[in-house]
């Protein structure tokens, strides 16, 4: 025969090696039924395409996952899970020994540092997730590496690829369980914690100088020298400026009570007139105020920009732009809000080329040790490219997504590097 040409045997009675004949049913099964999923073969696991029944649409597609993608999700969340729990109690019990120190100022309470500490915890979770991610995704990636499992996958044809995409299944939901804790419990929980020590303390909201908080409102100089939440203001001094920014008013309040939506009803008023070389005097038991300034506005001083809320921070920044002050610190913290939960995306791509070591002894902890170590250096330097940022007056997106960039260049280059070899 010559070459190219077809054999004789007809192709239906030909059996490879492991496999049966096309025209012979296995034995143990009925003929007609297709063979059991004991006898697929190994690429069905590595995730490479096979026929099935159009059972689904095609928008579902992306949501079914295959046998090999549940199991690594399934030990990778566990393994994150585990992390972050151990570093929740470990912070947690520094903070009620730091909290203990307190007890016996003012009112303050065994039950006041049991209830901060608990209500601390959301502000835990946010800030150690992506930490958590980078560890976690260490420990599950290694330990499979250690018994061949990520080999038995990358022999069945499984590539580098789709063993990213599905760490960043996992990454995108830790991302969007980050999201929601910071948005909707952190600033919350921050603002309870921060006024239930503060009412026990009996101390005020903040002393941003010795003479108490200084506001910028239009024209107008607010100087409060108590602001106790849940009680209003206290001793209140507003300096009111003309067009030509000469001084034509000061107003001594001693005490004032928001009204919803922009009012504060003043009580002790004292108000003093400057008509050019002259001054006038006038009392009064009470007085409205209208003005921007609220209690939401002057609680953003209990709570750190990080721990805001989106929507807060950005009416926080519009307030100050309108006033003509520095905006820099907090339009740093609206990108980290949306860059932050993303960290996660880049933890277990740093996390990836660590499972493809082979190391059966010690490997796992030096891998661990490794993970504590980039998580540390992550933490570090996005404090200190927030600060850098605003002392340098860096763009605030450069320097809330600088540190982010960084370690995703370095996953770019590490995966690269074990693609190589």
């Amino acid at each position: 025969a010559r070459a190219g040409a077809r054999p004789l045997v007809p192709r239906q009675q030909v059996t490879q090696p492991g496999r049966l004949s096309q025209g012979q049913p296995p034995r143990h099964q009925h003929p007609g039924r297709r063979p059991t999923g004991r006898l697929q073969p190994l690429r069905h696991l590595a995730g490479r395409p096979f026929r099935q029944p159009a059972l689904a649409a095609e928008g579902c597609l992306m949501f079914r996952l295959r046998l090999y993608q549940r199991y690594l999700m399934r030990e990778t969340f566990a393994a994150v899970f585990l992390v972050l729990a151990a570093f929740l109690a470990l912070f947690t019990f520094f903070d009620f020994m730091n909290e203990l120190r307190r007890i016996g100022e003012g009112g303050y309470e065994l039950r006041h540092a049991v209830f901060f500490v608990a209500l601390s915890l959301p502000g835990m979770v946010y800030e150690l997730l992506p930490i958590a991610a980078l560890i976690g995704s260490l420990y599950a990636l290694s330990t499979l590496a250690r018994h061949s499992e990520i080999t038995v996958l990358r022999a069945s044809g499984l590539a580098t690829r789709d063993l990213l995409l599905t760490l960043f299944r996992v990454a995108g939901l830790l991302a969007l369980l980050t999201l929601l804790v910071g948005e909707a419990l952190v600033p919350v929980s921050e603002r309870t914690a921060q006024e239930l020590r503060t009412r026990a303390l009996s101390k005020v909201i903040a002393q941003g100088f010795d003479s108490g908080i200084w506001v910028k409102d239009g024209r107008s100089f607010i100087n409060i020298r108590k602001a106790i939440p849940g009680a209003g203001l206290e001793q209140l001094r507003i300096y009111k400026f003309d067009q030509a920014s000469v001084l034509e008013s000061v107003t001594d309040v001693a005490t004032a009570e928001f009204q919803p939506p922009d009012r504060w009803l003043l009580k002790g008023v004292v108000r003093t007139v400057l008509e050019g070389d002259r001054a006038r005097v006038e009392r009064a038991e009470t007085a409205e105020w209208q003005s921007a300034v609220n209690p939401d506005l002057l609680s953003v001083l209990m709570v750190t920009p990080e721990m805001m809320s989106l929507p807060g921070l950005i009416n926080y920044t519009r307030h100050l732009s309108e006033n003509r002050q520095k905006t820099e610190r907090y339009e740093i913290a609206i990108w980290k809000k949306l860059v932050y939960p993303l960290a996660a995306l880049v933890m277990v791509a740093l996390a990836l080329p660590f499972g493809y070591s082979h190391d059966r002894v010690g490997g796992v902890s030096l891998k661990i040790f490794a993970g504590v170590m980039m998580g540390i250096l992550f933490y570090a330097l996005n404090g200190l490219f927030s600060n850098l940022g605003i002392i340098n007056a860096w763009p605030p997106f450069a320097s809330a997504t600088a540190p982010s960039a960084l370690f995703m260049l370095a996953a770019a280059g590490m995966l690269w590097w074990v693609e190589r070899r």
